[in-house]
């Protein structure tokens, strides 16, 4: 399952209301930083499909929900589980970083 596109309109039902964790990558087209995850995220997205959905908002385009959650810098990193935001990381990391945290936080392989 490849990253999913998430809106104002539709945070509550795809991250609030997920059945598993989901970490949501607040991003902008104009973010070189947030392009240069963007491959490990879907990759991520791919491997632990069964563990953890990861979704994109763009701050441009979804203006409500950044602000709601504090989102000052981009790309901004959240981890959702059960409504609650449960885990943040701010700025660009490679792969094996963003693996790394997601463990931390409790998101492992099946």
């Amino acid at each position: 399952m490849s990253t999913v596109v998430v809106t104002d309109a539709t945070f509550e039902s795809d991250v609030l209301k997920a059945s598993k964790p989901v970490l949501v990558d607040f991003w902008a087209e104009w973010c070189g930083p947030c392009k240069q995850i963007a491959p490990a995220l879907e990759q991520i997205s791919e491997e632990l499909a069964d563990v953890v959905t990861v979704a994109k908002v763009n701050i441009e385009d979804s203006p409500t929900t950044p602000s709601r959650y504090g989102v000052r810098g981009i790309p901004t990193m959240m981890l959702f589980r059960d409504g609650q935001m449960t885990s943040m990381k701010v700025g660009a990391m490679p792969k094996q970083k963003i693996l790394e945290w997601l463990n931390e936080a409790g998101v492992q392989p099946a």
